[in-house]
């Protein structure tokens, strides 16, 4: 399927199975060079591509295995949401995040990604680093 019959759902998909793999190289060129990234504090936001790697690699360093739940998803036009229970296994257990995400595509890539958790979910289960 080429970039400019995909919808922005399925670029979104792709994205999140690739993220789900910790495959960066893949996951990454679903993105614009200019995409914003948001994460709730203490994160913030990053600019593209290296900006979204450069918080993500080391955050995912100790997990062994990632699953991304899609639970829910809707899409309207560039626009994406997609509620998910993100699951990442550590070496001595299961760590799970309700997260929902709203994502906007523009010319086949990613130019605004934001996920929306409870930091203190995520960061009371996280090792430390």
């Amino acid at each position: 399927m080429s970039v400019s019959s995909t919808s922005a759902l399925e670029i979104a998909r792709a994205f999140m199975k690739d993220m789900e793999h910790l495959d960066y190289d893949a996951a990454l060129k679903h993105v614009a060079a200019d995409c914003e990234y948001t994460n709730p504090p203490p994160i913030g936001t990053v600019r593209g591509p290296e900006g979204i790697r450069a918080v993500l690699e080391p955050f995912f360093a100790p997990t062994l295995e990632n699953e991304f739940k899609i639970l829910r998803e809707a899409s309207d036009g560039e626009r994406v949401f997609l509620e998910r229970l993100d699951r990442h296994r550590l070496a001595d257990k299961w760590v799970e995040l309700p997260v929902t995400g709203v994502l906007e595509v523009r010319g086949g890539r990613i130019t605004y990604w934001r996920d929306y958790f409870d930091g203190q979910t995520i960061l009371s289960q996280w090792p430390s680093a």
